[in-house]
């Protein structure tokens, strides 16, 4: 049995579009999590950035937003950016993909392959 697929996913989004789009041709089932709908918890961005391998909530966020300056992120901890992005969820950069264990930042959306060229 494979890996379920799951993707943090904006559907006004062409790099989103694009990682689904390439999903679908590799006939895979992924389940979208439309995140700003329903806002991810803290638990799971924690969850997210030590799949993602980073050291820091702020390597998957999206720092030009408004909101981030808005709220003076810049110089901000961790436990604040995790709470921002709670709040804030536009904050969270995308694509997420996750396949088991393992995480991507699917920017380009081919960087999604990564999670298919290592069962590790």
């Amino acid at each position: 049995m494979t890996d379920p697929i799951r993707m943090f996913f904006n559907p006004s989004c062409s790099k989103c579009r694009g990682a689904k789009d390439l999903l679908d041709a590799r006939g895979e089932s992924t389940t979208l999590i439309r995140y700003l709908e329903e806002r991810p918890t803290r638990v799971e961005l924690e969850r997210l950035v030590r799949m993602l391998g980073i050291s820091s909530p702020r390597g998957m966020m999206r720092t030009g937003e408004r909101i981030y300056e808005e709220l003076g992120l810049a110089s901000a901890g961790d436990d604040r950016l995790l709470d921002a992005m709670v709040e804030h969820p536009i904050l969270i950069e995308r694509p997420i993909v996750v396949r088991g264990e393992r995480a991507v930042i699917a920017r380009p959306p081919e960087r999604l392959l990564e999670l298919f060229d290592s069962e590790s």
